[in-house]
């Protein structure tokens, strides 16, 4: 089977393991995962390579109390890292809770992965239980596509969503920090950052949504009228020529999108406007079958 392949059944296979020992048994009808052994709780270290960043405190005290009346339901899933050592690859939570509740010991699952398969997993358990705020998914996709090779399509597959929305997730590590910080706090939700990413002050854009607690669509609407405004200033400054417009139209009747060329000297931009996350994903295909 060819790499491509591997990565996708592997995904769906971690995506499947995690999906379900990480869900109380109560809620699945069926009993909690077997630990493979227990282990001193001061052997057992995070992953510093762990997309997710943030927890909150109410909920870690909340597990803890949880723990100290039932104990940890769940085992956490760890990988060796030295003599009698651990690193997390599944359920840091858990471990942070387990040390809040003053507990010895830690029911663990031990597998020997790669620093690959480690991140995957890591990412699919927080992808499928919603752990991750929009940047640290972003982040932890970047990594994969950086490090290890894999490509949106991959990404989309293992973790059981479109290839779209990997773009879009990956769009955001290109906002300025301002707005990334508010989209990691959550006073800024991604789709508000993906309305403002293309327009020509985001930061300013951001906080007057936060501001005027403005909804998605009308931050949709701010940033139309502000491409709509930009795009009349282009066109009073500089006609295109007959052998320009006839590139637009061949292009355009090619993807079946409206498509821009501009010219800037030597150098230039091609502008191609989609209507719908259907016609993102035609494009993204077409492209991906010319490689």
């Amino acid at each position: 089977m060819n790499e491509d392949g591997s990565r996708r059944r592997l995904g769906r296979g971690l995506a499947a393991l995690i999906g379900d020992m990480d869900q109380p048994s109560a809620e699945r009808n069926a009993p909690a995962l077997a630990a493979d052994t227990t282990v001193p709780i001061e052997f057992v270290g995070r992953n510093p390579r762990n997309p997710r960043r943030s927890f909150d405190e109410d909920d870690l005290a909340d597990l803890a109390n949880s723990i100290r009346r039932h104990g940890i339901v769940q085992p956490v899933v760890v990988r060796p890292a030295g003599h009698e050592r651990y690193e997390i690859i599944a359920g840091e939570r858990r471990w942070r809770a387990a040390q809040l509740a003053g507990i010895a010991t830690l029911p663990v699952l031990v597998r020997d992965v790669d620093d690959r398969a480690a991140l995957e997993i890591a990412i699919v358990e927080n992808v499928q239980r919603a752990d991750l705020n929009p940047m640290e998914e972003a982040h932890g996709y970047e990594q994969l596509i950086a490090e290890h090779g894999y490509t949106q399509h991959d990404l989309g597959d293992i973790i059981g969503k479109s290839r779209s929305h990997v773009a879009n997730s990956l769009r955001l590590l290109k906002l300025p920090e301002p707005v990334r910080d508010l989209v990691s706090h959550g006073a800024l939700s991604a789709g508000h950052a993906r309305a403002i990413a293309s327009t020509a002050d985001p930061s300013s854009l951001a906080r007057r949504i936060v501001s005027g607690g403005l909804s998605v669509r009308e931050a949709e609407k701010i940033a139309q009228r502000e491409a709509e405004g930009r795009g009349r200033h282009r066109s009073t400054t500089a006609e295109k020529d007959a052998d320009t417009l006839a590139l637009e139209r061949r292009l355009g009747d090619r993807l079946g999108l409206k498509v821009s060329v501009n010219h800037r000297g030597e150098r230039g931009s091609i502008r191609i406007d989609y209507a719908s996350l259907d016609q993102l994903d035609a494009l993204c295909h077409l492209l991906d079958t010319q490689r």
